[in-house]
């Protein structure tokens, strides 16, 4: 049975995000196709998982760069880098990923940057090889569904956008396929459009999800 991963990260919840309605317009489509998937939801802004702090920062240099043992961490540093491996190997046990985020001051909420930074973990998602980094997360398929308050797309905002973009070169990085994402823009700008937008975006939102379900995976 294949597995999708979905990760939102906003606030306001299904019932106000505007984002979240087209990723379940997405997930629908989705299922329609791949009835039988098995899907988890995370809601990033109620989801507990290790922050890269001090005592993390530590545990990794030591483990990766200094050649220590788990057991000559401290007893915080043990429980933070286990918590990070831990949140790594679940999400390694999916198929299919589907992050739906806002943009927010021309990127996306930290909580996002928080939970990507728990996923490079050398030797479970990626390793060093003579020609650089190598990504160990092939075979896997990931979009994006991204709602912004501004026109980006084609305009002279679109070199400062780095929430999809930062999110689609982490997810490349570890080895996974990305599809074109799905942004709904102008939300603010045009307020007597939203309707519309979003619409629209609920649309391609439903056509990429067939497409992804078109990917075959390894179960």
């Amino acid at each position: 049975m294949a597995k999708l991963l979905y990760i939102s990260a906003n606030p306001k919840g299904a019932g106000k995000s505007k984002g979240m309605q087209i990723g379940e317009a997405f997930l629908a489509s989705f299922l329609a196709s791949q009835p039988d998937t098995e899907i988890l939801k995370i809601d990033l802004f109620d989801f507990d998982m290790a922050r890269m702090d001090a005592d993390l920062i530590s545990a990794r240099g030591k483990l990766a760069g200094y050649g220590k043992s788990f057991d000559e961490l401290t007893e915080t540093e043990k429980e933070k880098i286990l918590k990070m491996h831990k949140l790594a190997d679940e999400f390694i046990d999916y198929d299919y990923y589907v992050f739906v985020s806002p943009l927010w001051n021309l990127s996306s909420p930290a909580v996002l940057k928080t939970f990507l930074d728990n996923l490079f973990v050398t030797g479970k998602t990626f390793v060093h090889t003579a020609n650089g980094p190598k990504g160990l997360l092939t075979g896997k398929t990931a979009i994006h569904i991204q709602t912004r308050g501004g026109l980006y797309t084609g305009m002279p905002m679109e070199a400062l956008e780095s929430g999809d973009r930062y999110l689609k070169i982490a997810l490349r990085f570890l080895g996974i396929e990305v599809l074109d994402s799905v942004i709904a823009e102008g939300l603010d700008a045009f307020p007597q459009k939203v309707p519309e937008i979003v619409a629209d975006a609920k649309t391609r939102a439903i056509a990429a999800a067939k497409e992804m379900a078109r990917i075959p995976v390894e179960v």
